[in-house]
């Protein structure tokens, strides 16, 4: 392997969750999003988490399937950073182990946000569910998952094919759960606005509203990427 390839993919939020990347290198995939587009897991099927339609239509937010597993994640511009690592099967950084193999991805994130003057943690355990975590990915904490002061900062989906492993991470700047609460008609709405606060937090919070942005997260990300090359080959 000679370095990462690194990439703007083009087209609907759909249409990229739904075409399968290229694993002849690794490669990084930073994604644009220029609407609210509610993305739900691919076990998420169950019409107890099914998204309001006329409330999706009245917020001008778009409703996508993606492949991988997990609960729903909201991509607001601005608000949530979404990018993909691709890794081809083979790779020094391969794990056959589904529970391990994106350990090395959630280290990486965590030493981006410790750039920050943040203390990070790598969740190396198996998947902890909470109450919500079927409905929205930040409910819950899997493997390779990032949490600062044990509030989930960076979420990590992964979908495996016989050419390599997709992961699919998504990275919060801001954590305004009351629109997904809406778009999913959770209850009781103060309850689990509570409860969700309590899971997850956004850069700009952590950060007292110094956040790198979605441009600045994108570009510490992609050079930890490059060290973790470099100590890895």
């Amino acid at each position: 392997m000679n370095g990462w390839e690194c990439d703007r993919p083009l087209g609907g939020v759909a249409e990229r969750h739904l075409r399968d990347p290229c694993f002849a290198t690794r490669r990084v995939l930073i994604h644009e999003v220029d609407r609210p587009t509610l993305v739900l897991g691919s076990a998420q099927r169950d019409g107890r988490w099914a998204p309001d339609e006329a409330r999706l239509q009245a917020a001008g937010c778009d409703l996508v399937r993606r492949r991988s597993g997990g609960g729903g994640v909201l991509l607001r511009p601005g608000h949530v950073l979404w990018v993909d690592v691709i890794l081809p099967r083979g790779d020094d950084l391969w794990d056959d182990d589904v529970g391990c193999s994106g350990l090395w991805l959630g280290d990486v994130w965590a030493a981006v946000l410790e750039g920050m003057g943040l203390v990070a943690e790598v969740h190396r355990g198996a998947l902890v569910g909470g109450r919500w975590s079927g409905a929205v990915c930040f409910a819950g904490r899997g493997p390779g998952e990032v949490s600062v002061g044990g509030r989930k900062v960076v979420g990590i989906s992964q979908r495996r094919t016989r050419e390599g492993a997709w992961f699919q991470c998504a990275a919060l700047l801001e954590w305004r759960p009351r629109e997904m609460v809406d778009l999913l008609g959770l209850e009781p709405v103060g309850q689990v606005m509570a409860e969700l606060e309590a899971c997850a937090v956004g850069l700009v919070d952590l950060l007292a509203g110094d956040s790198p942005g979605a441009e600045g997260l994108s570009a510490a990300l992609s050079a930890a990427l490059l060290a973790e090359f470099s100590r890895s080959s």
